[in-house]
């Protein structure tokens, strides 16, 4: 495909990886809300439940650089079009799955396949876009991230809801993919680095087994709600470790794969901890906020879904138009911003009760996605700014990777926080019950609710028991909310003290700084960055 082709088919070319980044994203978070029903099919565990959902982050968070790297060197395109067949074909093994040990397996197969897909989406959109629109593709690329968060619930929801199978969360996929690798077969350029190194491969394997042996320690620590455990302990550490070997071998090497100097760079590195700190804070509040809204609340999960709409509509409309703030006010007084009206939004969750009117809520969710917006896109574009196009998927791999992680410690040490509080501001309403269920009921909410109904079934009255779980979540999650805003103002100062005014242009071929500064467009895709 010839480079004016590939101008002219741009935002097609963008809608296609859009399309591509949501069914992906999007798997994140669908199965939740189909649990229940895979518990009562498949007669599924409580701790195999939480490794259906585990497994796909597990392998996804620990494969994202990796696929990066490979895509740098092997042909975007061609690694995009390999994970969504993987992913698609995953899914349909997924939806059919007949026991619990299968269905962990195959999500572990979709992670593999997610993971190849999601840092081809935006090394390929640093390809295709020139300076001057790069920003604003990025930032609809990072709306696109919000936004399948959110309606992960909702489409899982919906599809329950309407009496659809189980497996209809995963067979939705399907469809979605196959269109899309057409469409990425017919529309989407190929684009490598012209000039790769020799493959690292023993960097490559310490790559995949430092971060998934670090995200499998902060998984097992949400798990087990206990962060001393020698397992915990061990698998954190131990991940550290082989992470630090990581680093330290592509540093001596004379092919890393991932130039490590770059984290010297303030563009890169501030923009990277503002990436984690941030999807730290979603994570975590969509955790709290689902038990809130359907055990305090007591909406359906599709009902549920729809209440956190707030935060993906705000991303979707601000996220293309941060661009727009950076160029006038600067990337660190946009990112800064945006994490400060996200710390005050989850601060003002104090004002949230049991019979706190729901828009309260909804405006909040939306002042926490308008702040979101502003700090993923900004940052995004800062850490691809810092890279030659030929090695996008390498800073693609990064930034993802970096969400990741920070996603995965959101749930698990918010998670904690909200469990530990909980069980605290319980513990002395269940003396009345006998010490096991009165153990059990103290676990969670979800729990205390399982306990009562059944009581109830028998005829025991423990209304007093119910309401004093709601109030005693509402505390936790006031808890919970004041660690997420710490965490999110941690962001602001770093943001402050370390990003840099303005990202830095990427000039790696004649004539991008004169297009980023708003010269007249023109066709400039060489073969750096199209084969």
């Amino acid at each position: 495909m010839d480079s004016a082709k590939v101008h002219d088919r741009r935002w097609a070319i963008l809608s296609v990886l859009v399309v591509s980044l949501l069914v992906v994203v999007l798997d994140n978070t669908i199965l939740n809300v189909a649990l229940p029903t895979i518990e009562r099919t498949l007669h599924a565990s409580q701790a195999q439940q939480e490794w259906m959902v585990d497994s796909y982050t597990l392998v996804f968070a620990g494969l994202l650089f990796t696929w990066g790297v490979l895509g740098d060197r092997y042909g975007r395109k061609r690694i995009l079009m390999l994970g969504l067949a993987l992913f698609g074909a995953a899914s349909l093994l997924s939806a059919y799955s007949g026991s619990p040990e299968m269905l962990i397996a195959t999500r572990a197969l979709m992670g593999i396949g997610g993971a190849a897909v999601l840092p081809a989406t935006l090394s390929i959109i640093s390809n295709v876009f020139e300076p001057a629109e790069r920003g604003k593709a990025i930032g609809i690329w990072a709306g696109a991230t919000g936004i399948a968060v959110a309606i992960g619930p909702i489409t899982g929801g919906a599809l329950l809801q309407a009496g659809f199978w189980w497996g209809s969360v995963f067979l939705v996929n399907v469809p979605v993919v196959i269109a899309g690798v057409i469409a990425v077969g017919i529309l989407v350029p190929e684009s490598k680095d012209p000039r790769p190194l020799r493959l690292d491969v023993p960097g490559v394997l310490l790559s995949i087994a430092g971060l998934m042996t670090f995200v499998y320690g902060i998984i097992k620590g949400g798990q087990l709600n206990d962060w001393t455990s020698p397992l915990v302990l061990g698998a954190i550490f131990g991940g550290a470790a082989i992470i630090a070997l990581f680093i330290w071998r592509e540093r001596s090497s004379d092919h890393p794969i991932l130039d490590v100097s770059l984290f010297r760079k303030p563009a890169f590195s501030a923009a990277s901890a503002a990436i984690t700190l941030n999807f730290f804070a979603l994570f975590g509040a969509m955790f709290y906020l689902t038990f809130y809204l359907q055990f305090v609340r007591d909406y359906n999960p599709l009902q549920a879904g729809i209440r956190v709409l707030p935060v993906a509509i705000a991303m979707a409309i601000f996220a293309p138009r941060s661009p727009v703030f950076v160029r006038r006010y600067g990337a660190k007084a946009v990112c800064a911003t945006g994490l400060f009206l996200v710390t005050s939004a989850f601060l003002m969750y104090q004002l949230i009760g049991q019979d706190t009117s729901i828009w309260v809520l909804e405006g909040l969710l939306f002042v926490q996605g308008v702040g979101m917006a502003n700090v993923f896109a900004p940052a995004t574009e800062s850490i691809m700014s810092t890279l030659p196009r030929a090695r996008a998927g390498a800073g693609s791999a990064v930034n993802n990777t970096v969400r990741q992680v920070g996603g995965a410690l959101g749930v698990a040490i918010i998670g904690s926080i909200l469990s530990a509080a909980y069980r605290h501001g319980i513990e002395g309403s269940l003396t009345s019950l006998p010490p096991g269920a009165a153990h059990a009921a103290g676990e969670s909410i979800g729990a205390t609710n399982a306990v009562v109904a059944q009581a109830s079934a028998q005829g025991a009255d423990l209304s007093a028991v119910s309401a004093a779980a709601n109030s005693a979540f509402i505390d936790a999650m006031h808890v919970a909310s004041i660690a997420s805003a710490a965490v999110a103002f941690i962001g602001v100062l770093v943001v402050l003290k370390w990003m840099p005014t303005r990202a830095p242009l990427s000039v790696d071929e004649p004539g991008e700084a004169a297009a980023a500064a708003g010269a007249p467009a023109a066709v400039r895709e060489t073969e750096s960055a199209l084969v």
